[in-house]
């Protein structure tokens, strides 16, 4: 009863706060918006049909997982940074003595809300570029919409992680932007083979991306669930290490 009576007390302050059904309405809408002008970029001269095109149309359809993952990082940031900002994170813990709890019931009234926001994103981005672009309906494609989706639930957990770590909403959002666009940034602008193998096989967004491909497997510096996996073992063990540091340390 105390996880259900913790759970529904963050269930009720995450869905009354107006800034998190416009970051999720916001990422939905952009996740659509990008994924139809990516599409929009190519022509049906280019890609007469699916088995014709040489292009990878679901992954240029799921583009703007890319930029609406920000918005999901604040969303989780927002969670627990604005309750550290404004000091109602003491009435949290006193009303809710167990920290676990608190931070376990965040994580999944997030995860809730923004894997129903990511389904919808991605079933919007999906179906307004087969209306410009034929694309193909297979096992692949759903790999790349359900890992699309994945990505934008664990960019969340992740901007909890960094604010429960932190104590901070604007150095967990800038840490968190920089681990989301710095970081892929630099394994194009490394001169190493090497390096570049290694910063898209392990940094946590070049490496997630990688569920998104349908063609080309075997060109990827990692396959495409492993990949996602680099990003849930960042996720869930920064939330493990805030966890311990939420509990240790004072309000």
């Amino acid at each position: 009863m105390r996880w259900l009576g913790s759970f529904h007390a963050e269930w009720t302050k995450l869905r009354t706060l107006p800034s998190t059904w416009w970051l999720l309405t916001a990422s939905v809408a952009l996740t659509a918006a990008v994924g139809a002008a990516a599409a929009s970029s190519l022509t049906t001269q280019v890609c007469p049909s699916p088995t014709a095109c040489h292009e990878d149309t679901v992954k240029l359809s799921l583009t703007g997982i890319q930029l609406s993952q920000s918005l999901c990082l604040v969303l989780g940031v927002l969670s627990i940074g604005a309750e550290y900002s404004t000091g109602t994170i003491r009435t949290t813990l006193t009303a809710m003595p167990g920290r676990w709890r608190v931070l376990a019931s965040k994580a999944l009234a997030l995860s809730l809300l923004t894997s129903a926001a990511g389904v919808l994103a991605v079933l919007s981005a999906l179906a307004l570029s087969r209306l410009i672009l034929p694309s193909p309906t297979d096992g692949a494609t759903l790999r790349a919409a359900a890992g699309s989706t994945l990505i934008l639930v664990l960019v969340t957990l992740l901007g909890l992680s960094l604010a429960t770590l932190l104590r901070d909403t604007a150095g967990a959002i800038t840490l968190g932007l920089g681990v989301l666009y710095v970081t892929p940034l630099l394994s194009h602008l490394v001169n190493s083979p090497t390096w570049q193998h290694r910063l898209q096989r392990w940094t946590p967004m070049p490496a997630a991306l990688s569920i998104q491909a349908t063609k080309n497997l075997e060109r990827l510096a990692i396959a495409p669930w492993p990949g996602l996996g680099v990003l849930a073992a960042y996720a869930v063990g920064l939330l493990v290490i805030g966890g311990a540091a939420f509990r240790m340390r004072d309000a």
